[in-house]
């Protein structure tokens, strides 16, 4: 019998090592993890992002979690997913489209890692909140607790960040 990957997602407002800490747990684990599409996505884009295209994104971000999710061992780690897409589409265009709103449900993830903002902000040209990131985990935190998600807190830079998402991931493995 097969045994079902877990997929952790991590969740967190802009600059909180969100892709830093995905890509350390794959390594540690030994297993795949999806880099946050938009990136990639909006670098290529020639003009200001509609609504339409982070729906696409959306889409396109959990084409590649599925295609990886073959590949990985036991866990996969998804920097970015639905509650991201609609907080976004939320604050830029006041509307949720209905196919983000309803893979919050039917994509749950087993765990998400809220990446708290006490990490300096790194100005970058696809950021665009550098005053709005406590409000932002609040947010996040609320949709987390309205869909009954389990989810842990990882605050700290650096080392300290990482041992506090090993030791989420460690506690979510046995259960605890």
């Amino acid at each position: 019998m097969e045994k079902k990957v877990k997929r952790i997602a991590l969740l967190g407002p802009e600059s909180t090592a969100k892709s830093t800490l995905s890509e350390q747990l794959a390594l540690h684990y030994q297993t795949q993890w999806v880099k946050e599409h938009a990136r990639e996505y909006l670098s290529r884009l020639n003009k200001k992002y509609t609504l339409e295209d982070i729906v696409t994104i959306s889409q396109e971000q959990l084409a590649i979690e599925q295609e990886l999710l073959p590949r990985s061992k036991e866990l996969i780690f998804i920097d970015t997913e639905f509650i991201n897409a609609k907080i976004w589409c939320l604050d830029v265009f006041k509307t949720c489209p209905e196919y983000i709103s309803k893979n919050i449900t039917e994509q749950a993830y087993d765990l998400y890692l809220l990446t708290y903002p006490d990490l300096p902000w790194k100005p970058d040209p696809l950021r665009e909140n550098p005053n709005r990131r406590e409000y932002f985990f609040n947010w996040y935190e609320q949709e987390l607790k309205e869909i009954g998600a389990k989810y842990t807190i990882i605050k700290g830079s650096g080392q300290e960040r990482f041992s506090q998402a090993l030791r989420a991931v460690e506690n979510f493995k046995r259960g605890l």
